[in-house]
């Protein structure tokens, strides 16, 4: 980093308002609705709800202070003021030096919210021209931050007034029904059977949306398997992008609350930051560092569907176990997060755990495993981010062969797609979710997007199938302005 860079970062930093008032309350009941409601209440023009590990929430909010970076640029402000530096097609490189200052400003244990793009990817991986000109990062240092947990609820602000007003929010109780309310269990019939209208027309909307797109899905399919039996890469993730209708608007925070009682997520979360706005439950992590340096990551690859019969879905669950094609995809997938995990952190570290262990993730299951390490010396959480930055199951084998391949077959960039939403820390915590079973919007468009791993052994009719049963963790669940 240069000294001109350097000077402008600890500048920003300086800037900051540290959240010098903490108050410590009761347990929260339901954190989930809790946390959503703070997000409806429009503190600000940014906010994220992000559910870590253990059942922990996470309410974040502001407006004053970001970081933003594209393959050129890198902006910060905070204050009502803007800080403005070059990023030479490194913008990971000095996403991570702007965000540093803020530790060694002495705000320690600051905490920062943000997202990664896909095509951060081909900065990363592959060809920097296919980057696009979009932003690729962006971070919120939040103005208010609140912690729901099952034994305290503590909000910590910049002053007195954010203080306040969450603390008002906190006590009022909530207004009428809400979208949790909603009897969503986990046995599709046991909801037909309540008789629940909504639910209905839900469903019955929810197949019309998951068949959009299908046939062009199945020919870019068939052009991948093409290009793997040339010897061109092993394995694409391929996704299909389905637009929702302009109108009715999709409510995201009554979608997320719907869509997390029906899902069993690694992480999820609801957000309206950096120009996009989401509500996902994200089936794996790309990484877990932990301040001591420990990092570890969780391809999910290998996939069955799951439904109400206990019965068929062991079933489903042995063929899984079982599948020449799935065991084959996923081990591939192990063995690069293995690479990536090498190259960042202490010999002899890295291990796999939990190898090919079956995880439910809402309407499908997964082959899961973790591989965890931990990081050399000279090595920091953004380094890891960077060798593992996108999840492999996200794109395929090799890295680079794969995001060429993207490139060439799906209908335009992901943007947030497959890339991460994160929560990190000034002590060096970052834990960042893969962003898939999301629905996403920037602007006055909307969309849900799947995909499926294509390996050379692949078939466009399975592939499609496998998109819609992904599918099927987030449309039954979406809810809308008319609603």
């Amino acid at each position: 980093m240069s000294t001109g860079s350097r000077n402008i970062w600890e500048a920003w930093a300086r800037s900051v308002a540290p959240l010098v008032r903490v108050n410590t309350g009761e347990p929260c009941p339901d954190p989930a609705a809790t946390a959503t409601r703070l997000a409806q209440a429009g503190l600000a023009d940014q906010y994220m709800v992000y559910e870590a590990e253990g059942g922990v929430w996470h309410f974040a909010a502001g407006s004053a202070v970001s970081v933003t970076a594209d393959s050129t640029a890198i902006t910060a402000q905070s204050g009502g003021r803007t800080w403005t530096s070059r990023t030479d097609r490194k913008p990971l490189t000095a996403f991570a030096a702007a965000l540093s200052a803020l530790r060694d400003a002495g705000d320690v244990g600051r905490h920062f919210y943000g997202w990664a793009a896909f095509e951060l990817a081909h900065l990363l991986h592959a060809d920097a021209a296919t980057a696009g000109d979009q932003p690729l990062l962006h971070a919120l240092i939040p103005s208010v931050e609140v912690t729901l947990t099952g034994d305290r609820t503590v909000v910590r602000a910049v002053d007195e007034a954010w203080a306040r007003k969450v603390a008002d929010l906190l006590a009022k109780p909530p207004a009428g029904r809400t979208a949790l309310d909603e009897p969503t269990p986990e046995r599709a019939e046991d909801v037909i059977a309540t008789g629940t209208a909504a639910y209905g027309r839900a469903v019955s909307r929810a197949e019309d949306v998951i068949a959009t797109g299908t046939a062009a899905y199945g020919r870019a399919v068939s052009r991948t398997v093409g290009d793997i039996h040339a010897g061109l890469l092993e394995k694409a993730v391929v996704s299909r992008k389905v637009p929702l209708p302009a109108e009715p608007r999709p409510d995201f925070p009554a979608t997320y609350l719907a869509g997390r009682r029906a899902n069993t997520p690694a992480r999820s979360y609801l957000m309206d930051l950096g120009g996009y706005r989401a509500a996902g439950f994200s089936p794996e992590t790309v990484l877990e560092v932990g301040a001591e340096g420990g990092v570890s990551t969780q391809p999910l690859a290998g996939t069955r569907a799951r439904g109400a019969d206990p019965a068929e879905n062991e079933r489903r669950r042995a063929e899984l176990l079982s599948d020449p094609k799935e065991i084959h995809e996923h081990a591939v997938s192990v063995r690069l997060a293995w690479d990536e995990m090498a190259a960042v952190c202490r010999p002899g570290s890295v291990a796999v755990e939990e190898f090919m262990t079956v995880r439910p993730r809402g309407s499908v299951q997964h082959l899961a495993s973790r591989v965890t390490g931990r990081l050399r010396p000279d090595r920091g959480p953004w380094d890891a981010f960077a060798s593992l930055f996108p999840a492999i199951t996200a794109t395929g084998v090799s890295k680079r062969d794969a995001l060429q391949a993207l490139a060439r077959h799906e209908d335009g960039p992901r943007g947030l797609y497959g890339g991460a939403v994160f929560r990190g820390s000034t002590d060096g915590d970052l834990d960042a979710a893969l962003v898939l079973r999301t629905l996403i919007g920037a602007g006055d468009e909307a969309w849900l997007r799947a995909g499926a791993g294509v390996t050379a052994q692949s078939s466009p009719e399975r592939e499609i199938e496998e998109t819609c049963e992904k599918l099927r963790s987030v449309a039954p669940y979406l809810r809308f302005a008319a609603d």
